[in-house]
């Protein structure tokens, strides 16, 4: 398996901690997986903010529902995500 780097709340410093402190206070005290990636890189925490943005919350998305299900599926097994 692969090794990918990830941050938490403790371990990270200046805006991260900043950034890894809301989240976890949004997600009633865990800091979700995908975080702990993205936080790492701030330029792809904010690609990715602008990708989900796009194809999640966009009018004009080009996903159905059943397929931004499957996508998170898909996303949350990769990840080894909470169920």
């Amino acid at each position: 398996m692969a090794w990918i780097e990830t941050t938490d709340a403790e371990s990270a410093g200046g805006v991260r901690k900043l950034l890894a402190r809301g989240i976890e206070r949004f997600h009633g005290g865990f800091l979700p997986g995908i975080y702990r990636i993205l936080l790492v890189d701030l330029q792809l925490l904010g690609a990715m903010g602008w990708l989900f943005k796009h194809l999640h919350l966009g009018d004009g998305s080009s996903l159905s529902t059943m397929q931004k299900e499957m996508l998170a599926t898909v996303v949350n097994g990769t990840i080894d995500g909470a169920p």
